[in-house]
């Protein structure tokens, strides 16, 4: 018996602010990879980034006003439940579900310096990994370590330049 998987992605950040460019790429992965829900996993703090302008409950909020009636789409704090930040352990949280494949989606910025993350070849090992470009990511993305390490069969690469927007920009305004 062939039991189908739910296909799930998870879209992790800080998101602060989020913005229609998370909207964008969450909606554009479920359809291109019949995704049943996207999950925005929130993190307090992201490794790589200085402390939040907000607070997690701030954010947490707004993500919520922005995805208003998209139900495909949910808004998750993890870090309380798993004890942690970091992907690996989020992956293996949802992991557990055996009825669940699971796509992480990330942008083509994050996939420069992905083989920084903690245990970032066992991510690409136990999930699909979506890069989205974006506005003048797609060079340096495509001659990163990672990608020169995993290339396409571990992750798929998605030209995509409908939004130029990130929340790094959004903040200065």
């Amino acid at each position: 018996m062939n039991l189908k998987k739910n296909k799930i992605g998870i879209l992790g950040g800080s998101f602060d602010p989020a913005h229609k460019g998370h909207l964008a790429i969450s909606r554009e992965a479920a359809k291109k990879f019949k995704l049943k829900k996207v999950i925005w996993a929130i993190t307090k703090k992201n490794p790589f980034k200085k402390k939040s302008d907000n607070n997690i409950s701030a954010r947490i909020r707004y993500c919520r006003r922005i995805v208003k009636k998209k139900n495909f789409i949910k808004i998750k704090f993890f870090e309380n439940i798993i004890k942690s930040n970091k992907t690996i352990d989020l992956i293996n949280h949802l992991s557990k579900n055996k009825k669940s494949e699971i796509y992480f989606i990330m942008g083509a910025d994050n996939l420069i310096n992905f083989h920084k993350w903690h245990k970032w070849r066992i991510i690409s090992k136990k999930c699909n990994i979506i890069v989205f470009d974006r506005h003048g990511y797609k060079k340096k993305s495509l001659n990163s370590k990672a990608y020169k390490s995993l290339g396409n069969e571990k992750l798929k690469f998605i030209n995509f330049n409908k939004v130029n927007i990130s929340s790094s920009q959004l903040r200065k305004i």
